[in-house]
């Protein structure tokens, strides 16, 4: 995936069960940011940051969706303890994370092993891929994408 390509369309369910599809959202700025599990160290620490930024993506009228391969059971303790404002998308099959090509080798203390990258796609108002982040800094992300949002 890379800038200026059409963003794959997805329709997925969110932590409510309620689905979400790219489709509804022409017309928005949609940062899709994928991430590897629910409720671990870097994924609480960059949701958490999006949620402390979230009226400022609400002011650009740009849309948040947080995707992992987790359940919607999941997605959904995970949004009410950390009182995430956005939908989180369950991908279990993970159609949607490879599309996006988020998903691969990566490696841990010396293991190969297959998983999520930490990657997100900003995507403008046409639905075309506006700017790519690649092993994204939690701390960091949501300013950093804020940045990128042309009004």
């Amino acid at each position: 995936m890379k800038i200026g390509d059409t963003a794959p369309a997805f329709t997925l369910p969110d932590q409510d069960g309620k689905e979400h599809s790219l489709s509804e959202y022409k017309g928005s700025w949609v940062l899709v940011y994928f991430y590897p599990r629910d409720d671990t160290p870097g994924c609480t620490r960059e949701a958490c940051t999006l949620r402390d930024h979230f009226s400022k993506f609400g002011k650009l009228k740009a849309q948040v969706f947080g995707v992992s391969a987790d359940t919607v059971a999941s997605h959904k303790k995970f949004a009410q303890k950390f009182k995430l404002p956005f939908p989180l998308l369950a991908d279990p099959e993970k159609k949607m994370i490879q599309a996006y090509g988020a998903w691969g080798e990566k490696h841990f203390m010396g293991k190969k092993y297959l998983g999520i990258y930490r990657n997100s796609f900003l995507i403008d108002p046409k639905g075309k891929i506006a700017k790519v982040y690649e092993k994204v800094k939690p701390e960091d992300h949501a300013e950093e994408v804020l940045k990128d949002i042309v009004v």
